[in-house]
């Protein structure tokens, strides 16, 4: 039998790696560019709906083609979550803002093709999110299958008979880091397809601006909700609360519009929602680690300086990995992997390396260092803090290899 809680904490799936240009064989063992496209692939293995004729993982089968039919509506397609057939949309979200982010900021490293494939893995479920908020502003769809009788029975989704129930929240009821969570993933969505797809792009952005709407209107946690409380907990409860997602929702809303109503909810919100009371953490529940780094761009690159608490917090963050700096630090393993506990344990250094290495790009872009107290670091050596956690994960033969790769945290694992 399955463990509901040991899946809700199953580590996370390395998704993109890029790029070591035309370095030789002889110089290191791993291909990167075969574990980019293999990471991409990954998702057509998780896809639920109708697949299309250019589906490369051609043993996975076409399934829950009634999603969506216990509220009389289309809930088809998405991913489903880890190795299961149920349909999380609160983890889901976030694995769209990753992967979206992912492409953003280190799709121009990529081969073309695979580009355009990651492209289509993060379609794959923002389009599948735009059904989820399709009947905002009076409703948002939590998950669509019963967990505990789907954890219990293990089958393909092709075969699966256990029930396709839809789980949604109605207004006034919240749902606040739900929605929130979509927003940022449809605007970082917005974002990627801007320049193949403004269109797209353009119907993106207008539902992430609808389920932000929803989220701010009507504060609370979506797991606190009678009518979800039961389904998503405790596989997928939002235990941080809701206030990070809100701030993550505006941090994108901010980076997709450009808007000055964005810019000062983050400033008049910070303090209120807690940011920097968690620095060091980030992943599906925790956002506010994420929320800094992004933030911190316009500072860095902008000369946004009323948002300097953020950039402050996130350096702070950053100097946590320096084991000589000043101030809190993560905890490393004897052997260099950054570790936090719990049963779930390569989420951390994963989804913190992505984080390192955006920051990195945004100090490089803006001829800056990273200032913990008297040391002064420099971009390159955030990015061998999260390359030593790469090579940990998926070890290569050369530790001294300058390698240029992006890593996505998602809960989506077979």
């Amino acid at each position: 039998m399955k463990s509901p809680i040991c899946r809700r904490l199953l580590p996370p799936l390395l998704i993109l790696i890029l790029g070591l240009g035309q370095l030789p064989k002889s110089v290191i063992s791993h291909d990167y560019n075969d574990a980019l496209s293999k990471s991409i692939i990954f998702f057509e293995g998780q896809r639920s709906g109708f697949l299309p004729k250019s589906q490369r993982m051609t043993w996975r089968g076409t399934s829950g083609l009634r999603d969506g039919w216990t509220h009389k509506t289309d809930l088809t397609g998405g991913y489903y979550d880890a190795g299961d057939n149920i349909k999380f949309h609160f983890p889901m979200a976030f694995t769209t803002t990753m992967l979206a982010w992912s492409v953003v900021d280190f799709g121009g490293y990529m081969p073309p093709s695979e580009r355009q494939n990651a492209l289509e893995a993060v379609k794959w479920s923002s389009d599948y999110l735009l059904k989820t908020v399709s009947q905002l502003p009076n409703r948002i769809f939590v998950q669509v299958g019963e967990p505990v009788a789907d954890h219990n029975c293990w089958e393909r989704p092709e075969d699966m008979d256990t029930p396709r129930t839809s789980y949604a929240i109605d207004a006034p009821n919240a749902a606040s880091d739900l929605a929130g969570e979509i927003a940022a993933a449809l605007a970082a969505a917005s974002i990627a397809f801007q320049p193949s797809d403004p269109s797209y792009s353009r119907v993106l952005l207008q539902n992430a601006v609808k389920a932000f709407q929803y989220a701010d209107s009507h504060r609370g946690s979506y797991s606190d909700n009678p009518s979800a409380k039961d389904a998503v907990c405790p596989f997928y409860c939002s235990m941080s609360g809701y206030k990070d997602e809100l701030l993550w929702g505006a941090a994108w809303l901010r980076r997709a519009t450009g808007e000055e109503s964005y810019l000062s909810y983050l400033e008049s919100n910070r303090e209120a929602f807690g940011d920097g009371s968690a620095i060091l953490q980030f992943g599906w529940d925790n956002k506010l680690g994420g929320i800094n780094v992004l933030v911190a761009k316009e500072v860095l690159e902008a000369k946004m300086t009323r948002l300097e608490a953020f950039k402050n917090e996130a350096d702070s963050f950053m100097c946590s990995f320096i084991p000589n700096a000043s101030g809190q630090h993560v905890t490393y393993t004897p052997g260099g992997l950054i570790y936090d506990g719990g049963m779930a344990q390569l989420q951390c250094p994963i989804s913190r390396s992505l984080l390192l290495l955006a920051y990195a790009d945004y100090l490089s872009k803006a001829s800056q260092s990273l200032h913990c107290g008297s040391l002064v670091v420099s971009p390159d050596e955030l990015r061998r803090v999260a390359k030593r956690q790469v090579c940990l994960i998926f070890p290569i033969s050369n530790s001294k290899v300058q390698v240029r790769f992006i890593m996505v945290n998602v809960d989506l694992l077979v």
